[in-house]
């Protein structure tokens, strides 16, 4: 969440730097001063009573002792304790009315991040390797059904639309993408971990899906109030991150890396007829995420690294993608800087995104009241990085459409021939 200091010191300049990314969150900075003040005064007002109450009692014991009679006395003690707590109620219920404001307000976007009202205002940063030459390309449903790599119809015995079932050499494929991913990256400096799939609502709220995006999720474990406590994880971001919620570390602690692989799942409400062709968009896929967490003077460096470690997978499987970065309207609730890469698909004569990285600055380690002690003894909060290494269904998508054969066969990249066991799916 966003620093209340930052928002006191200069709310207009908040207000402005939101605006860029349209909607009405802007509005709500308002609201949120009004409830600082609010706890602030009732605040002062107890201290000021504490001091009274305190002064009061020392006459009490003087009179006591002098065998007066203190009922009065007393009787005020008793009132200034009801007005501090009065006071105490009025400062909690502010202060609960603020953080649910902040918990909504998402994340100021770079200085310099392209301002745009969506994706069209996307420049490009760079592009590596080039369309392969394939003359009447097949897209992936097509290739995936000749070699019996992916059987949509059992998916949809056993689970309905939105899901697939990779068997044979599909499954293979999809089993040796894994492993290259996790190897490549533990290579690059990367601690393997592997998490639940399942992860608490406080999770989900430290890495900001909660609560804008909770349609999209598959929540369970609800209580009387028919709140969701748990939720299957919609990202490894979400376990990962948590690692360290709650947590004090030291400066030497940092910079943590770790890659993790796990299933994602998302409802994807509101995105029918989007992209919904094959294993394009999913309600269950695999993915390979990458988390940093990172001195916050190193945090927009350290992105610019490990983009470069994403790109480095389709570099590795010589698949031609392109770089670009997301302006203030297209740009995630909780990320104040992201570059998105997009891989080529011929098959569906289009870019498809395979990796969002981002810099989060100190807007989920607030949430998530993760800090570190820094060398002067003052704690502070971290940046938290992270990025798809990749994901897996598009990465699939795009392995069969550029590497297909006029013959109809599909080449394996060299990279990853030793994970798959062969040279070419025919």
């Amino acid at each position: 969440m966003l620093d209340i200091r930052v928002i006191r010191e200069n709310p207009a300049a908040v207000q402005e730097r939101l605006k860029h990314r349209g909607g009405d969150h802007w509005k709500l900075i308002d609201d949120v001063l009004a409830c600082d003040e609010s706890r602030r005064k009732a605040e002062t007002e107890k201290q000021a009573l504490q001091s009274e109450r305190k002064n009061t009692s020392k006459q009490i014991g003087m009179l006591k002792g002098k065998g007066e009679d203190t009922s009065a006395i007393e009787a005020q003690v008793r009132g200034i304790n009801d007005k501090i707590a009065a006071l105490d109620a009025e400062a909690e219920a502010a202060s609960a009315r603020q953080s649910d404001l902040l918990m909504n307000i998402p994340n100021l976007t770079h200085e310099a991040c392209p301002v745009g009202e969506d994706e069209t205002a996307n420049p490009v940063v760079r592009e590596w390797g080039a369309k392969p030459e394939i003359a009447e390309p097949k897209d992936h449903v097509d290739l995936a059904l000749q070699h019996a790599l992916i059987n949509w119809d059992d998916a949809v015995r056993i689970a309905g639309s939105g899901f697939s079932v990779y068997r044979g050499k599909g499954a293979k494929l999809e089993r040796a993408l894994i492993n290259f991913l996790l190897d490549t990256q533990t290579a690059n400096g990367y601690e393997e971990v592997n998490v639940p799939h399942l992860v608490k609502r406080e999770c989900m709220e430290g890495t900001g899906q909660l609560p804008k995006f909770e349609a999209d999720m598959y929540g369970t474990d609800a209580g009387e109030d028919g709140i969701n406590n748990l939720f299957l994880a919609p990202t490894a971001e979400v376990p990962v991150t948590n690692l360290y919620r709650d947590t004090l570390l030291a400066e030497a602690d940092l910079p943590i890396r770790m890659v993790a692989y796990t299933p994602c799942f998302r409802r994807e409400a509101g995105s029918a007829g989007r992209d919904n062709k094959g294993i394009i968009r999913m309600h269950q896929f695999d993915k390979v995420e990458l988390v940093q967490v990172v001195h916050p003077d190193h945090g927009f460096e350290v992105l610019e690294q490990l983009t470069g470690h994403a790109e480095s997978i389709l570099q590795k499987l010589g698949l031609h993608y392109r770089t670009i970065e997301l302006c203030t309207g297209d740009i995630g609730f909780s990320s104040a800087k992201t570059y998105d890469i997009e891989v080529w698909a011929p098959g569906q004569g289009k870019y498809l995104e395979v990796s969002s990285c981002s810099c989060f600055t100190d807007y989920q380690a607030r949430r998530m009241k993760l800090r570190f002690k820094d060398a002067e003894g003052k704690n502070r909060f971290p940046h938290t990085l992270n990025g798809s290494g990749t994901a897996l269904p598009r990465l699939y998508v795009a392995l069969l459409e550029q590497c297909q054969q006029p013959d109809g066969s599909i080449k394996i990249p060299d990279a990853l021939v030793p994970y798959f066991g062969a040279e070419a799916i025919s």
